[in-house]
């Protein structure tokens, strides 16, 4: 099924049928990054709450984790790649800069021609703005959609700075959406952006600002480059109050919320969230300290954990929280 305009096949109410992850096998640990960036293992847990993080092979690129994690997806929801009318994956450490690297996940599963496919780049926002996106697409259009989180930020990171390399980690994680039964759908989403603050997280070189030269390279530019505190600041400051208005608007209660999948941008900040927000009832969800922060896979391959371990019940509410470069932030509630 392509998309297309109109109202034809138009699904009433949109879910999560299947849930996916892939973490890739190799485990960095905090002695093997203390050294190289002039700390203790002590002071990267103390700072960050992790312990270890993954990284992925020297012959897979985002495109393959992207891949293993939609596969995964599909055989939960029991679907096939042909029945897939939608891939949208989310990600800022593409394998190029173009083509997407939905269209190569695509191509991997063996999706259809008549798939449409593309990228979306909010950051660590980009799964919730992706699953957002196509649940809209959904709605106008029927079908199924396959929505991916991934990335590969170990190739990116300065094993000297020391404010970066031991937060990321790789992975991707995936969700299959479609018709889902009233009462057990999608419930709200919200998308927000502040520009103002772009600089906050960057890779500064290799785009259309700044080419790949060898003055670049020389600079460490290529790296990604985070006032941690800055982040911090923000999240603390806005990310309370914007999930409040987002409550409001939906019409619901903090006290209502059962469970709390947020990004994992470190454990100490995750577990944090859940006393910012108010959910006192809610289950916090986390997988930083053994994934670290994966990006836009964080979301996704948290959420897929708690799935598969069976905590999440039928009937029971999930907010979902993200934010990320941009800045960027993005919110979802569903009704498990």
């Amino acid at each position: 099924m392509s998309i297309s305009t109109g109202t034809q096949g138009a699904t009433a109410a949109v879910g999560i049928l299947g849930t996916g992850a892939y973490l890739p096998s190799q485990v960095i640990t905090n002695e093997e990054l203390a050294g190289p960036a002039g700390v203790t293992e002590e002071w990267i847990v103390g700072k960050t709450g992790i312990h270890t993080r993954r990284r992925a092979k020297p012959d897979e690129a985002t495109s393959d984790l992207a891949g293993y994690a939609a596969r995964a997806a599909l055989e939960d929801a029991g679907l096939r790649a042909s029945d897939i009318s939608l891939v949208i994956a989310a990600t800022s450490t593409p394998d190029m800069l173009g083509p997407a690297v939905a269209c190569q996940a695509a191509d991997q599963l063996g999706c259809p021609v008549t798939t449409a496919a593309f990228d979306v780049h909010a950051a660590c926002s980009g799964f919730l703005t992706a699953m957002t996106t196509a649940e809209k697409f959904l709605l106008a259009t029927g079908g199924h959609a396959l929505v991916i989180g991934a990335d590969t930020y170990t190739r990116f990171l300065d094993p000297t700075d020391r404010r970066t390399v031991v937060l990321w980690g790789d992975g991707a994680g995936a969700v299959v959406l479609g018709p889902a039964a009233q009462g057990h759908e999608l419930l709200a989403s919200k998308l927000l952006s502040d520009g103002a603050d772009f600089d906050v997280a960057t890779i500064p070189a290799g785009g259309s600002r700044l080419p790949t030269s060898l003055e670049t390279l020389e600079r460490g530019q290529h790296f990604v480059s985070m006032d941690g505190r800055r982040v911090s600041a923000i999240v603390t400051e806005r990310v309370p109050v914007l999930v409040a208005e987002f409550l409001k608007e939906s019409g619901f209660a903090a006290e209502d919320i059962t469970h709390l999948v947020t990004h994992q941008a470190n454990a100490n900040l995750v577990q944090n969230l859940k006393g910012m927000l108010g959910v006192a009832n809610a289950r916090v969800h986390a997988t930083a300290p053994k994934y670290g922060n994966t990006g836009s896979a964080s979301v996704p391959v948290t959420l897929d954990e708690a799935a598969r371990d069976g905590a999440i019940q039928a009937g029971e509410t999930v907010l979902m929280v993200a934010f990320g470069a941009g800045f960027t932030f993005a919110f979802s509630l569903v009704r498990w």
